[in-house]
């Protein structure tokens, strides 16, 4: 049976509670470390306690109702207007935060479909992505019934203009590409689809989730970056998370349009309900208002030089961790743009690598096609890239000479998964997987 905890009769005392959250919190990742190079972003330790000062003052306020806490409408429209304007918005750009980058691509495909609807009668709208672009398309083609169609990729892991042409269809509402694309930090021809979705009077929406708070203050670094926000014309929307590249508290991203007539069809309205009138701005009703406020004391607090700040040391952290990888025989992936990259090995197993950084304490993104092991560099990254390098060089030698570890750990099963000659079967395994994380 799954579920054999029950609510016990009695409740436990405070202290004993903390003390068993402390005990299983030391079994999980330490990414205070620098251990993970995902999930998780952290500044500094002084960043995060201001944040947790920011969030629990608003920790019981509800961002649903702005006439209750006008505080926070303050807080949210601010935080837009200076998203807008960091991604080369007009003053007619619009948008709103929502709970994360899944949220914000959500509600940019709800959006346009209803728009499509609503201004050329599509009713079995389409939208293109590239191979690389993040499930989080997939999830909200699903949920909204949009049919999404996967363009291949060049040499280079960017979407292949081409092949995004041909698909091209009169039930095609949106074109979408990455900013960078999160696999490998590799920027999609922005400029080039923008033009496609223009000529053909269509949305198209650029994935920033990684990068819309970061490329903006590489460029003024001296980085090259290619056009990839509303200064680039037929970009009608973006999505930019404010809890990853923008170090503020989690639970906070920002979905963007070129101006209010197309954020009009996000919004949610009801006139009929007994318990009032009803408006919802995204998918969630209730909003924790702690990560609206905790945005906008981020962006306040670091403004320009804190951010120029934090991404010139990344950008040295980034090259250190580079020159390692590379030293220890392993090869970058594409050409990556900023803190974000991939490495595949020419010689051995990935994967094996992998499991062996993972007994030495590391956490490890492990991807396909290529196999290849991705980085996000984060502050707390930079303390420990001599260590990373060191044992990552030494995990290699070691997989060098014993080839028989490729049938052991996840290695196996990375393995035994690319020769699956259905993949249902892999979907099966999955849908597995998730009935396991609810066992108690």
């Amino acid at each position: 049976m799954e579920n054999k905890i029950t609510l016990q009769k009695d409740g436990r005392t405070r202290e004993s509670v903390l003390e068993e959250l402390k005990q299983l919190h030391q079994q999980d990742t330490k990414w205070h470390e620098g251990r993970a190079f995902s999930l998780v972003y952290h500044e500094s330790d002084e960043h995060t306690e201001f944040l947790k000062q920011v969030y629990t003052m608003y920790f019981h306020e509800n961002g649903l109702n702005p006439g209750a806490f006008p505080s926070i409408r303050k807080y949210e429209a601010e935080v837009v207007s200076m998203a807008a304007r960091l991604l080369g918005g007009s003053d007619r750009a619009a948008g709103t935060m929502t709970s994360g980058g899944s949220e914000s691509i959500m509600m940019a495909i709800k959006t346009h479909r209803d728009w499509a609807f609503a201004t050329k009668g599509i009713r079995n709208p389409e939208m293109i992505a590239p191979l690389t672009v993040h499930p989080a398309f997939d999830k909200a083609a699903h949920y909204f019934g949009v049919k999404l169609i996967k363009a291949g990729l060049d040499s280079g892991q960017r979407v292949d203009l081409e092949q995004v042409k041909s698909l091209i269809r009169p039930e095609t509402i949106l074109l979408v590409g990455s900013a960078p694309q999160y696999p490998h930090g590799v920027m999609d021809p922005i400029a080039a689809l923008a033009a496609l979705a223009h000529d053909h009077g269509i949305g198209m929406h650029v994935d920033a989730c990684v990068g819309g708070f970061m490329l903006p203050f590489l460029k003024k670094l001296g980085v090259e970056v290619p056009p990839f926000d509303f200064s680039v014309e037929g970009v009608t929307s973006m999505s930019a998370d404010l809890h990853k590249y923008g170090f503020a508290a989690k639970g906070a991203s920002i979905v963007l349009y070129r101006d209010q007539e197309l954020r009009r069809f996000q919004f949610f309205v009801s006139k009929d309900w007994p318990g009032g009138l009803f408006a919802s701005p995204s998918v969630t009703g209730t909003r924790p208002a702690g990560s609206i406020a905790a945005a906008w004391a981020t962006l306040s607090t670091l403004g320009e030089d804190g951010y120029l700040r934090i991404y010139r040391d990344l950008l040295e952290t980034m090259k250190r961790y580079r020159a390692g990888v590379e030293k220890a025989g392993f090869r970058i992936v594409g050409d990556p743009v900023g803190t974000v990259l991939s490495y595949e090995s020419p010689s051995v197993n990935i994967h094996v690598i992998a499991d062996l950084m993972e007994k030495r304490g590391w956490f490890v993104d492990r991807q396909m096609n290529p196999d290849s092991i991705h980085l996000t560099i984060t502050p707390a990254n930079a303390p420990v890239v001599d260590r990373y390098c060191s044992d990552l060089a030494e995990s290699a030698e070691y997989a060098r000479t014993h080839p028989e570890l490729g049938g052991e750990g996840m290695a196996a099963m990375y393995g035994m998964v690319a020769k699956l000659p259905d993949p249902t079967q892999i979907h099966q395994f999955l849908y597995h997987y998730m009935d396991q994380r609810y066992q108690t």
